[in-house]
């Protein structure tokens, strides 16, 4: 499939009224998702069902999401949180056994392991994570990218200290997939809110689960979708679940995914090469831009960008109508393929007092 120009898909797909600086809290909706989506609730508000089966788009948006991060469309599960796969991992432990973790990691991927009171959190600088995997290990969880700052892990040390000791592994991608090459099949467990850099609808998230790791992993949400033969598990128990990763499906969100499989797909034509090229890019050009006024951000290489000394002129950037964010006492800017240098451009000139 040739890969599409960014600059005319932006065009075509994308309308900000703003300077849209802000991926990392929530991704643009392309165009031919926002028309999908008010298709279905007009329809459903009608009664008429013209639009498309709900299964078959969380079908597409299933195999669309394997083949963005190069697994099997069976080991793949769809939901609608981050936090409830997380959950579900969550449960599946004993009593007593070790999660490490990043200090400052995001709280949907640590909670539901700090809720259960009878596991044992060990919290340490994300780098040095890989040197703290230790004998006696269970599971190492961990952002591929910090929402906070940007900051990448170093997933193929983890990756390797892990193995070594025997652990599992646990990331949440949902800083990462779309823009960053990424193998899931690498991890026990990945997990990935679709409504930043894969541009979905909110209530759309993925799970990734290894052969290895489905065997000890409790579907607890299973409904009759989770079944084998989904129409024949309607009613009672379900005898016979599916033998694929489906088994651990949250029951989606009909609307969210029918906008999903069109986002995903759009995410497959532009390649996430070209992403990771085009907000890089970006990225390193605000970076260099901060430097020059004076400023330090954190270091980085990814479509975020943080700079602590810069947190008080979000109040500027907005009445500029540049859209960012806080977080972590930093500002945060991130990128994505709708946008370009000229609003890089104007952000310095914000920044730097000149607009």
């Amino acid at each position: 499939m040739e890969p599409l120009s960014l600059t005319d898909l932006a065009g075509a797909e994308f309308a900000p009224q703003t300077t849209y600086l802000d991926t990392s809290t929530g991704g643009l909706l392309p165009a031919r998702t926002v028309a999908a989506v008010k298709l279905a609730a007009d329809e459903f508000a009608s009664g008429r069902r013209d639009v498309g089966d709900p299964f078959e788009a969380v079908a597409a948006a299933r195999a669309s999401f394997a083949r963005l991060v190069g697994v099997d469309t069976g080991r793949v599960a769809v939901g609608s949180a981050v936090a409830v796969h997380v959950g579900l991992i969550a449960t599946s432990l004993p009593a007593g056994a070790e999660v490490l973790v990043p200090e400052g990691d995001f709280s949907s991927l640590v909670n539901p392991f700090a809720i259960r009171g009878d596991l044992k959190l060990r919290y340490v600088p994300l780098d040095t994570l890989a040197d703290s995997v230790r004998p006696g290990t269970a599971l190492v969880a961990f952002s591929a990218m910090q929402s906070a700052d940007g900051r990448i892990a170093d997933l193929a040390a983890i990756r390797a200290a892990a193995t070594a000791h025997g652990a599992r592994t646990l990331v949440d991608a949902t800083q990462a997939a779309g823009w960053l090459p990424f193998d899931a099949g690498d991890y026990d467990y990945t997990v990935t809110g679709g409504y930043k850099y894969l541009l979905c609808p909110r209530g759309t998230s993925f799970l990734t689960v290894t052969d290895r790791a489905q065997e000890t992993l409790t579907p607890y949400h299973a409904g009759w979708l989770s079944g084998e033969d989904p129409w024949g598990s309607t009613y009672g128990p379900v005898g016979e679940l599916a033998h694929s990763a489906r088994r651990f499906d949250e029951p989606p969100a009909s609307i969210p995914y029918l906008g999903a499989q069109h986002s995903l797909a759009l995410m497959e034509e532009v390649g996430t090469e070209a992403i990771h090229a085009h907000t890089t890019a970006l990225a390193a050009r605000l970076r260099a831009g901060i430097a020059d006024l004076g400023h330090t951000p954190v270091p980085g290489e990814g479509p975020i960008v943080a700079a602590p000394s810069l947190a008080g002129r979000h109040e500027a950037l907005e009445a500029a109508d540049i859209v960012t964010s806080v977080r972590a006492g930093n500002l945060r800017v991130s990128f994505h393929l709708y946008n370009s240098t000229a609003e890089v451009d104007r952000v310095l000139e914000v920044l730097g007092g000149r607009a």
